[in-house]
Parts: C-alpha cells; structure tokens; sequence
C-alpha cells in the first residue's frame, strides 16, 4: 500500500519536534494535502494538537504498549485516506524503553515503518558543531535514512549559514528564535490543546511560518520516497475476534466518556473497539453536565488533568452523586489514571465523587514507567495472571495504592482498584494492544444494558 510519509524527529528533548511536526501538519493541509498525523510513544497531549492541525484524530504508534506488528496497521488505519503522514518522534532519535536498547524510540517506529527521517535541531547554542551531531545521526543505524533537516532557533542568518555549511544533508528550513510559537507548559509537559482556547489561532500563525520557513515540496519530496507497506490497515472488528453485529433495531447501549478539559486523554482506537463492539459512545463534561448521557451503561474515565480543574469537579454536586451512585449499583466502570483520581474520596481535599475508598493528594515526586503488568484477579477487564503492557506519568500520589482487589500487579506492588464491574488504576493501556480489554468491557456494557 502506498503512503508517502516522513518522521519527524531530533536529537533530543527540547529541540521544537513538536513545533515542527504539527506546523508541518498545519501547513500541508492549508496548502491542500490530506495530512494524518501521529506520534511515537504514549503522549496524549501532542496528538491532540495534531487533531487540530490536521482536523482528522490524532493517532499513537508504540511497540511497547501495542506490539511491533500492529505499528504498520495501525499507521494504515488511521492514515486511511490521507495523502501523506507525518510523524512525530519522542525524545532524541535513538531514545527509547530504559534498559530496551532503544525499542520503542523514533528510530524503531522509523525502521518498521519504513519512514525516512527529517532531524529538528536547536542551533542556538553552537554553529559547526552541528554538523557533528546530525553526521552522527545520520550514520549511528545503517537501517535509519535520515533524508534532511530543519535548523531550529537560528540566532541570526549567519549562524545559521555556519551551521548549514557543515552539514552534509539537505538543509529544509531555517527557523529563527520566536517565543511567540512555543507551546506553554506545565507539571505534565504541554498545556492540551483543548485547554487553551487562543489554540487554533496559534496554530494558524504557526503554519504560516513553517510554510514561508520550511521547504514543503521537498519534506513532500522525501516523504514520497517512503517504500509500500506490505500490511492491510487495523480493523478494530477484526480485533475483538467477532463478526460485525448484524442490524438490530434495539438502541446501542451507551458508554458515557469523560471528556471536556479535564479528561483530554484518550486514544482514538479506545472508541473505535467499542463502536465496534456494539456500544454507542456517547460523551460528556464532568465540568458542566449535570448528568449522565441517557442510558449510561457504561462509564470510561480517562486521563487528563483533574487537579487543575479540581474546583469545578468537586462544584458539580449533582453529577458526583450521580457517578457515585452509577459505580455502586455495578455500571461497568473503567478509569485511568485522572479517572482514578476523580473516583477517589477527595484531591487535595477537594470532595470527589467518592466511589473508590482512597484520597488523591499532589507531590513533588513525578511517576514514569513505561511497565508491564500482571492481573492480579479475574475482574471486569482482565483475567488472573494476565500481562498487559502499559505507561504511568503522574505527580499525584493515592492513598491507599491499591483496594482489597488490586487491579495490577507492578514491579512487585499491587496497585488499583478493581471488581467484576470496575477497573480504576493509575496506569494507561492502549487497547488496541490489548482487545481482549475492549472486548470484556463492551460485553459488561452489554450485560448491564
């Protein structure tokens, strides 16, 4: 299959990736192109700018959470119409699973993929040394192309022509020092997207500059000499192991999922397992709505940022009640990490919904693991013994980490809470990886509507 598509990627952290790559999004699509963008690794927050950039759903490619073999696939499915892909990295090039010899990094997703490699680089703090860096880059893996680069935060023209002279690659932007284009930041990384309402007009200036800076026919260019995949697309019907529903003319039960600005963290194929499973996914706001969707036969509770907008969570009284009364009278219930937090009894002594016997409380210490867990009991999601990969990236801490069900079983520690009708944790799977989750989950759904 054919799918012209390009990596974005850097040397390390902190280099403008995410500046680059979505602006490269934003300004493909204003000129005309059909543009899907993704992300290697877990993040949910650069996605959710992609989505924006590009108006079609931001997508993740991660072996750790998902398997080497569904990157293509997935890459496929969500790209499904596009006339070119672009990927973000994480972290340096080469950077990937502590102790994994760099699997999971943006050089691997490159490699299975078969993606070439535009390089970010921050010029700001050298000149010829440069070269040295993208040289090294450019040959450390053989079975890597690195096909250009974008000189990022140019302190003047001069530097910046110092720096492309030593460079033996393609030189396909110059950008200069803008504060104006960086994404602000907080405990977590980025400010998401759907938090910052001044969001799409940044985006409009941000693609008009990469489009007058950057080269775009010739990211175009390398992006077109990206082999074919020799995989079908990921078929999430496929994946839960069923046939697709025959037509029926009862109503689809409904799983109410949390979103608005304290919930923003979710993956795209979480909702695309359960449509297929049957189940209406209906949204909604525990900022603002009063109450469940009509219907609620189910709840997913994702992640997101509830201690920002702890205040407003603990003033809608009515819906509290409401969920606190739905998890006790056994509506399948799923929640991750901000979804734990908002089940506990209180965060940072702002009152809760109060259905998960534990109080939630900030720290200084910042939890990131990239693990793989262990099934504890038979529950609503998973089986005793069962592994499952996952992530974990929080500054909060719960009290007590785990219920007299735990939910996993993580480097020796049992933590979460779990039942035959709720699975509440800190740590975010990818369903996609693991459709057997989906599937459990939709058939609870389907039991209790």
């Amino acid at each position: 299959m054919t799918l012209p598509r390009v990596v974005v990627a850097a040397p390390a952290t902190g280099q403008g990736k995410t500046t680059v790559a979505t602006g490269l999004m934003a300004a493909l699509t204003r000129a005309g192109h059909a543009v899907s963008g993704h992300k290697v690794g877990p993040d949910y927050i650069d996605p959710g700018y992609h989505a924006l950039a590009c108006g079609r759903p931001g997508r993740n490619l991660d072996p750790h959470l998902v398997g080497e073999d569904r990157i293509v696939p997935l890459l496929l499915h969500g790209a499904a119409g596009a006339d070119v892909a672009v990927v973000e990295g994480v972290m340096g090039l080469f950077d990937g699973r502590i102790g994994g010899r760099g699997f999971a990094s943006t050089a691997h997703v490159a490699q299975l993929t078969g993606s070439p490699v535009v390089l970010v680089v921050d010029i700001s703090r050298s000149s010829r040394s440069i070269g040295a860096v993208v040289h090294g880059m450019a040959t450390w893996d053989p079975d890597v192309q690195v096909a250009g680069v974008i000189l990022n935060q140019a302190g003047s023209p001069r530097q910046a022509r110092e720096v492309a002279d030593s460079i033996e690659l393609p030189v396909l932007g110059i950008i200069g020092r803008d504060p104006d284009l960086a994404v602000p930041s907080r405990h977590l990384g980025l400010v998401p997207a759907a938090e910052r309402d001044e969001a799409r007009h940044a985006l409009d200036t941000l693609a008009e500059r990469i489009a007058t800076l950057v080269d775009l026919d010739a990211v175009l260019a390398i992006a077109r000499t990206a082999p074919d995949l020799d995989a079908a697309p990921w078929d999430p019907v496929a994946e839960l192991g069923r046939a697709a529903a025959p037509p029926s003319t009862a109503p689809a039960p409904v799983v109410a999922m949390a979103g608005g600005r304290a919930f923003t963290f979710r993956y795209a194929e979480t909702e695309e397992l359960l449509r297929a499973a049957g189940c209406a996914v209906v949204g909604f706001d525990p900022l603002v709505d009063p109450h469940l969707p009509e219907g609620t036969a189910g709840i997913y509770l994702g992640g997101g940022f509830p201690e920002v907008h702890a205040r407003e969570l603990t003033g809608n009284m009515t819906l509290r009640r409401e969920l606190a009364a739905a998890v006790a009278d056994g509506v399948p219930t799923v929640a991750e990490c901000a979804g734990l937090l908002y089940l506990c009894e209180s965060l940072d002594l702002s009152p809760m919904v109060g259905a998960v016997a534990a109080t939630a409380a900030m720290t200084e210490r910042l939890t990131l693991r990239y693990p793989t867990m262990t099934a504890v009991t038979d529950n609503l999601l998973t089986r005793a013994g069962e592994t499952v990969t996952a992530h974990e990236f929080h500054r909060t801490h719960v009290a007590p980490s785990a219920g007299r069900r735990a939910a996993w079983t993580v480097e020796g520690q049992d933590v979460g809470f779990a039942s035959e009708t709720l699975h509440a944790s800190y740590l975010h799977t990818h369903w996609a990886g693991h459709p057997q989750l989906a599937r459990r989950f939709a058939d609870a759904v389907h039991r209790h509507g």
